[in-house]
């Protein structure tokens, strides 16, 4: 039965549709003013209820980054996007600002989204802290389920060599332009990673700075209840249970894969009488006609409940090699048979960000990666742990605009001036063998 669940799920999608129809004409019907219904109580009460229940039936898709101005220097500016580099499995998003008139001098931002069963739009606010200040790129992870068979295969190699060669890209596009880069989540370790390979080739192109933002880096530290369901469940548990084909009529359709439903499920279940009692209290907001309340609502589970599918190769080395493990710290981790030392590391400047109540990446699971990056200078290393925050607030909410992307921000123009703005580390020549 668990080979068929993600067949079911489809069928139950596609006979809900019936139901989601009747129910958005009853919402339409029951919010028309002209409708006497619409002023009492009933009425509201049938609205929320029918609200309710096609938006906890619908398939959420991929939602919009909505980033159309920004603020620089005092002036607005119109942000416009554009994929500048793309491979099957993901697109380099760039947030161009149009300047009226000369742009100033600001230095590169890569972010990397987390490929962990949300889309990069769940760092919106992240992208939006970084606008006026820097020249922002976001890796776009694409939905595995969309991606046809004949693209091939995509595994935490794959995931290392797509961050190589994007780093190589922005390199090349504007050499005399310092590049930082931002890992969130999970992606902290395909990004480490992918520096300390380019560091022991000597590539002059690594960036530099890296942001690591909560950080699965050592998961042996402070292990959280993620952590440890990785390690009692063992691997054939989680290929038996989390595995499935993609079903008709998916572009996807054969590939094997980790569904999103299934992640959100897990998500859910971590704080469901949480997520019970917010939906719960919009159903009262709309009733009461909170409309405020209500949107911040649909604002955040528009996001949350859109989910996408991932690679089974990728999910299932990724959960062996860093959860189960422990590849990373243990200096065992292999990249193309290459081993990945992070003593490699030593013109990359490193900042590890965690969050006193981060419930995924438990604090010390980040900053383990200020001692096994060793030959990175102390004057180039840095820690700040924010008071207050869970997983989500380290990279998104007011503390984070308001606390950790001014350390951020700060970190990034020490390491240049030590440097020099516009220039660049001392760079080995490099070489391809």
């Amino acid at each position: 039965m668990d080979r068929m669940s993600y067949q079911l799920y489809e069928m139950l999608h596609l006979a809900f549709a019936p139901a989601r129809a009747a129910t958005d004409a009853m919402l339409h019907a029951m919010k028309n003013p002209l409708n006497p219904l619409h002023h009492t109580s009933f009425g509201r009460n049938v609205a929320a209820s029918a609200e309710l229940f096609e938006r906890m039936t619908r398939r959420y898709g991929k939602p919009l980054f909505g980033l159309d101005t920004t603020i620089v220097d005092g002036a607005e500016v119109e942000i416009v996007e554009e994929v500048v580099w793309n491979r099957p499995f993901c697109g380099l998003l760039h947030f161009k600002r149009l300047f009226t008139g000369p742009a100033p001098r600001q230095s590169k931002l890569l972010i990397v989204a987390p490929m962990s069963g949300h889309y990069a739009t769940l760092l919106r606010g992240t992208v939006e802290a970084f606008l006026p200040t820097y020249d922002v790129y976001i890796t776009d992870w694409s939905d595995a389920r969309t991606v046809p068979l004949v693209d091939g295969s995509f595994d935490l190699d794959d995931y290392i060599d797509y961050l190589s060669e994007i780093m190589r890209f922005l390199a090349l596009n504007g050499p005399e332009t310092p590049l930082h880069t931002l890992g969130v989540c999970q992606a902290s370790v395909p990004l480490i990673c992918a520096i300390a390979a380019m560091e022991a080739d000597n590539d002059p192109d690594v960036p530099e700075s890296m942001v690591l933002v909560g950080g699965p880096i050592d998961t042996r530290v402070n292990p959280t209840a993620v952590n440890k369901l990785a390690q009692q469940r063992g691997m054939d548990w989680f290929r038996s249970h989390c595995i499935h084909s993609v079903p008709f009529p998916h572009a996807g359709m054969g590939r094997q894969v980790y569904p999103g439903f299934l992640q959100l499920s897990g998500f859910m279940s971590m704080n469901f009488e949480r997520h019970i009692s917010a939906h719960l209290e919009m159903f009262n907001h709309l009733v009461e006609g909170d409309g405020d309340s209500a949107e911040r609502h649909r604002d955040f589970y528009d996001e949350y409940l859109a989910v996408m599918d991932l690679t089974a190769e990728f999910y299932l080395q990724t959960v062996d090699r860093i959860f189960v493990r422990h590849e990373v710290p243990l200096g065992l981790l292999r990249h193309r048979d290459n081993l990945i030392d992070l003593k490699a590391i030593s013109r990359t400047a490193l900042f590890a960000v965690e969050g006193e109540k981060d419930d995924i990446s438990g604090v010390g699971q980040t900053e383990a990666a200020l001692d096994l990056c060793a030959n990175i200078p102390a004057a180039r290393k840095r820690h700040y742990v924010q008071k207050g925050v869970g997983h989500y607030g380290v990279f998104n909410g007011s503390r984070f605009r308001d606390e950790i992307a001014p350390r951020i921000r700060a970190f990034a123009a020490d390491m240049e001036s030590v440097d020099g703005v516009g220039t660049t580390r001392p760079r080995l020549a490099w070489s391809a063998e």
